[in-house]
């Protein structure tokens, strides 16, 4: 069966919700209808949408900019509309940027997992607007990596950063309209006037094959639905100095660096039989980010069963391989002087896994205290459940 974003089900209804109300909008290019035409495309040329305002999430309005960049605001060419960063001097709208607005929508494809950062420029953007008095609306759609599978390690409010705030699974099996009202009901301490557009007719089962939808890149890493299958365990590679492939084609899908033998490599991992996936030799030169210029070998890795496919545990196991293979030669990202803390343990939400790890920890040990805060959220979440 075919499903409806929220996007479509609100131009179904003629966007009466918006009628009369001064509109903002943050979006970005990844947000589309089954046509391919993009919320901005949609809204700009809706005579019943009032928009007064443009606001884009990291990689910027228009999803050009590197990972991590700082992004200006600035002016939209094609309608004079000012287009505010959220990822650049401030993550959080200000009360200028909202002054003319009554409603902001945001309508916007998260992945899923917890390092994305597009849940929490919503999170700001709900606790801003809570401050300020505007409503915000929701478009909600599908998670990709589907609503069942909750997995990965908690995180410690000490180590909350801009690819984790609050403490959810990596992998948390939540829409980003469920997450929003999640995280306005339970961290915000002044929710706003929430409305979230539900999906028509997907269900928590439904990965994104299931929809019949084609994958439309989300950010400038994410180009492909593999690389979002990938990332809930293969973001865990930014945290060291192994290229995750960034400044190639494929992101998040291989790994490797000067120093390793790529045919030695793949036979050794796939010698250990892990379902689900397969190592091919890779030899790759990044143009941006680590290792840029110089020549990588590594691995590609190849999902063969997606049911069978525990994206976590298997690019921890490769990270715990790798290192025992090149012991002198592996090394963490240093201690970043913004944050005071390993970029590993920002994403892994402490320093205890980092630890582990050092400590020759199998991945077995390394997991076994996350199912009971999996248990935990899975009963936080349900009050903010939207589909069967």
């Amino acid at each position: 069966m075919p499903i409806s974003t929220g996007l479509e089900v609100l131009c179904a209804d003629h966007y009466h919700p918006l009628h009369g109300q001064r509109v903002g909008l943050m979006t970005n290019p990844g947000a589309t209808d089954a046509q391919f035409n993009t919320t901005y495309q949609i809204f700009t040329h809706a005579p019943e949408i009032q928009l007064v305002a443009l606001f884009g999430p990291e990689h910027g309005f228009v999803g050009a900019a590197a990972d991590g960049a700082e992004v200006n605001s600035s002016v939209d060419p094609h309608t004079g509309i000012p287009v505010y960063s959220l990822y650049g001097a401030t993550f959080r709208p200000t009360a200028d940027m909202l002054k003319n607005v009554d409603v902001l929508v945001c309508d916007i494809q998260d992945i899923g997992v917890r390092y994305y950062t597009y849940l929490w420029t919503v999170s700001y953007i709900l606790e801003a607007a809570g401050e300020y008095g505007v409503e915000v609306m929701l478009l909600d759609r599908p998670n990709p990596l589907g609503g069942s599978v909750i997995a990965g390690p908690p995180l410690d409010p000490s180590v909350a950063s801009f690819v984790g705030r609050h403490p959810i699974p990596v992998q948390h099996g939540m829409t980003l309209g469920e997450m929003a009202q999640l995280l306005n009901t339970i961290y915000n301490p002044s929710p706003a006037r929430l409305t979230v557009i539900p999906c028509k007719g997907w269900q928590r089962v439904m990965t994104w094959q299931d929809t019949g939808r084609a994958w439309v890149p989300t950010s400038p890493a994410i180009g492909h639905l593999s690389a979002v299958q990938h990332y809930p365990g293969a973001c865990f590679l930014e945290g060291t100095t192994l290229s995750e492939g960034r400044g190639t084609t494929l992101p998040f899908e291989i790994v490797g660096a000067p120093y390793m033998d790529g045919i030695t490599l793949a036979e050794s991992l796939n010698a250990q039989n892990w379902v689900g996936v397969r190592f091919r030799p890779h030899t790759f030169q990044p143009t941006a980010s680590k290792w840029v210029g110089q020549e990588c070998q590594g691995v590609q890795a190849h999902i063969t069963d997606l049911n069978q496919w525990r994206p976590i545990e298997t690019w921890l196991k490769v990270i715990c391989h790798i290192r025992a293979l090149y012991p002198d030669k592996f090394e963490w990202l240093p201690i970043n002087s913004k944050t005071g803390h390993c970029h590993f343990d920002l994403l892994a939400g402490s320093s205890i896994l980092r630890d582990q790890i050092e400590a020759g920890a199998t991945v077995a040990k390394l997991t076994a205290g996350w199912a009971e805060f999996c248990a935990e959220f899975e009963q936080l979440r349900q009050p903010f459940l939207l589909y069967e």
